[in-house]
């Protein structure tokens, strides 16, 4: 996100601030494509290409890219509201100073050991490499003990090395599964930089704003020390060491089914050799790459956004899956960072995407075993457990009665289904819900599984304190295997637990707008005007989140909870402009007879709650 100052400055002043970045553009590249840009803003009153070209000049100069939670995320280019060798330096800057000051008996100079330390990581993405390797140099320049990635790796590789290498920060140059225009730079703390909590975890506030303030305090480019050696790049085996300890997950003895046709897809990303390697060392066997979209490629040339959420981005793998007769497809996004997974329902005979949600559950269930805590789906204190569906007064849920203190937790955010709360009680597992992000669930004391809707899983936080999509799809796989085994599919384990807990669907809204302000009004009327019911259900629990709990800090966002279940959460998105609407209904079930019917009953409710909503914004 980036911030515009009030009074947006008139075009002399653009071109002034341009012309001055282009004078101290470090990179060749940008600073030719600024002064096109001038050259063309200059062009006579008329020209085509004139309008575009001061368009450009205001996105790029009239605001400054800020350093959040996020890190940085933006199209690449010159000027202070693009990622580009400028801005990546001074946010290298910034991020040093904090170690610098974190780390009490860190000085330049001082004996290994008492510098700090920090892993840089980058993707495949149009400079990722040089911002990855830019920041090693400034980081050690100014002090900081700098190991940096050697080649094009998944974000959970970084991840992991922060923890397996005692380091104080990790930096991964990534914009996940944004545009190809785009690049970002993602920011983890560990070590002594930040408490136990928060340990391989990504940064949370009020770090953000302390890296921020020194981001501005590094002065201008030139003055920032780049150093032309002194880090140390690692050798490739902490990719191999990285996938064998995921291949350990794996647990043969409990899961040994193998059999099974998986198609993977990295969607032109950095995690294809790193996934397939661990779905084969674990011994999946019958794996094969989509072909078009194995190898990493900024351009994602097969589809229009590389999200694995996004409508056709998974069109070449269910081609593949379908003219190789596979079990299953695997995509992950190219960071590798989330995980997408589909399969043949066998109620329609068609092929779909399963919701995060789902997903979210089925490893739910599939963790409660590999726990040793029941079979998952068929505890015989499940159904009094998930009996009472109304609505809790607090938007977090407490912890199942019965879990043992000090045990194991599952996590989800709070915009995620609340079914995974009724899996971890019934199996007496404490369940914790938390704000959106990996970067607050991953900070869940006990966690030992997490997830959120958006496709992201984390299996095994001892290992990466992040959602991991080749953990996550290791896992997915053996659940599945275990399921053909047996002559069932994944949808007959969301059956079962459908039927044990009760049908939970879950849809999404999203808003998108063209002004800013125009968030802030509607959430305004939201509160001034809040709707008083939801499909024919009235409103019993109305919360403003921006007020927060004991449970969960503030954040903007309001939510609603009715008397039959039906759960909405209305909340602006983080890093794009849009409204976010999220929607779950629940339908008990009394056996499983009776669920093609609740199911037909959910979606009806679902579908009168979303039009609820579209009135509700004025829509």
């Amino acid at each position: 996100m980036s911030t515009t100052p009030a009074g947006a400055p008139g075009l002399d002043e653009l071109v002034s601030r341009a012309e001055a970045w282009a004078a101290a553009d470090p990179d060749p590249a940008t600073a030719a494509q600024l002064r096109e840009t001038l050259a063309r803003a200059a062009e006579p009153e008329g020209s085509p290409a004139r309008e575009a070209a001061r368009q450009e000049l205001a996105d790029a100069f009239a605001g400054t890219l800020q350093f959040g939670t996020a890190g940085l995320r933006a199209a690449l280019g010159p000027g202070p509201n693009r990622m580009n060798r400028v801005t990546v330096r001074r946010a290298a800057a910034g991020v040093a100073a904090f170690l610098l000051g974190k780390v009490a008996a860190a000085r330049p100079g001082a004996a290994d050991g008492t510098r700090p330390r920090a892993v840089v990581g980058y993707d495949a993405r149009t400079n990722s490499d040089v911002f990855a390797e830019e920041t090693a140099a400034v980081f050690t320049a100014a002090g900081v003990e700098a190991y940096l990635m050697p080649s094009a790796l998944p974000t959970p590789v970084l991840a992991y090395a922060l923890q397996a290498l005692g380091c104080d920060a990790g930096v991964m140059v990534t914009a996940s599964h944004n545009p190809p225009q785009d690049n970002g730079y993602k920011v983890y703390l560990g070590g002594r930089a930040v408490d136990e909590g928060g340990r391989g975890a990504q940064i949370v506030a009020p770090v953000d704003a302390e890296i921020s303030a020194l981001i501005d305090a590094a002065g201008p480019v030139g003055a920032i020390v780049l150093a032309e050696s002194g880090w140390t790049t690692l050798p490739a085996s902490v990719a191999a060491d990285y996938r064998d300890a995921v291949v350990r997950l794996a647990d043969p003895g409990l899961f040994p089914a193998r059999e099974l046709k998986v198609v993977l897809t990295p969607l032109h990303g950095v995690g294809g050799e790193t996934a397939a390697g661990v779905l084969r060392a674990a011994g999946f066997d019958d794996v094969s790459l989509v072909r078009e979209q194995a190898e990493p490629d900024p351009a994602f040339p097969t589809v229009a956004f590389p999200n694995p959420e996004e409508a056709g981005a998974l069109d070449l793998a269910l081609e593949a899956a379908q003219a190789a007769g596979a079990d299953l497809v695997i995509a992950n996004d190219p960071d590798a960072d989330r995980c997408a997974v589909a399969a043949e329902d066998p109620a329609s005979g068609e092929w779909r995407m399963l919701r995060g949600d789902e997903v979210g559950a089925l490893l739910g269930s599939h963790m409660v075993r590999r726990l040793g805590r029941g079979q998952g789906l068929t505890d015989d204190a499940a159904p009094a457990a998930a009996a009472d569906a109304s609505p809790a007064a607090s938007p977090a849920a407490p912890p199942a009665a019965d879990a043992e203190p000090g045990g194991p937790v599952f996590a989800n955010s709070i915009v995620s289904s609340r079914l995974l709360s009724r899996i971890a009680a019934s199996a007496g597992i404490a369940h914790r819900e938390t704000l959106t992000g990996f970067k607050w669930i991953s900070r869940v004391p006990g966690l030992v599984y997490g997830y959120e809707e958006a496709l992201g899983y984390c299996v095994a936080p001892e290992l990466v304190k992040d959602k991991d999509g080749i953990s996550a799809a290791l896992l997915v796989a053996e659940m599945a295997a275990e399921a053909k085994a047996q002559g069932q599919t994944l949808f007959d384990r969301l059956d079962a637990l459908h039927v044990l807990h009760g049908v939970h669907l879950t849809d999404q809204l999203s808003v998108r707008v063209a002004d800013l302000g125009l968030l802030e009004a509607m959430m305004t009327r939201l509160r001034q005007d809040p709707p008083a019911s939801f499909a024919d259900s009235p409103v019993e629990t109305a919360v403003d989140l921006s007020e927060g709990s004991e449970q969960l800090p503030p954040t903007e966002g309001l939510l609603w909870a009715t008397r039959d279940s039906t759960r909405v959460i209305i909340r602006p998105s983080g890093t794009e402009p849009k409204l976010k609407c999220y929607v779950e209904v629940i339908r008990p079930v009394d056996s499983s007879a009776e669920l093609a019917e609740a199911r037909q009953a959910a979606r009806a409710a679902m579908d009168a709650a979303l039009d609820d909503v579209r009135e509700a914004l004025g829509l």
